[in-house]
């Protein structure tokens, strides 16, 4: 399919387009590998090691404390952006 493309045309072509494949595929194998740590997971028994020295169900109660804070304090930065998109929609006014 490619040998219609001359040689030197070829190469000229690849020399302009080499160095932005190469730097994709770099990220494209950064991006896999940190997917792989990612999907681990994080021990949060390493950080709060102290809650192992509580009753099991104080230490549930508290672990859900925490779910529940940062729950909260996820819907508080969605809410927050959503504000600010109001905020530049209606200073566009494109809509």
């Amino acid at each position: 399919m490619f040998d219609l493309i001359p040689p030197p045309l070829k190469n000229f072509l690849d020399s302009i387009f080499d160095p932005p494949a190469t730097f994709l595929n770099m990220v494209i194998q950064y991006l896999n590998s940190v997917s792989l740590v990612a999907g681990k997971g994080i021990n949060v028994n390493n950080y709060f090691s102290f809650f192992g020295y509580l009753p099991a169900p104080l230490g549930q109660v508290l672990s859900s404390l925490m779910a529940a804070v940062i729950f909260l304090a996820l819907l508080q930065i969605v809410k927050a952006i959503m504000r600010m998109y109001g905020q530049i929609k209606s200073w566009v006014k494109w809509w």
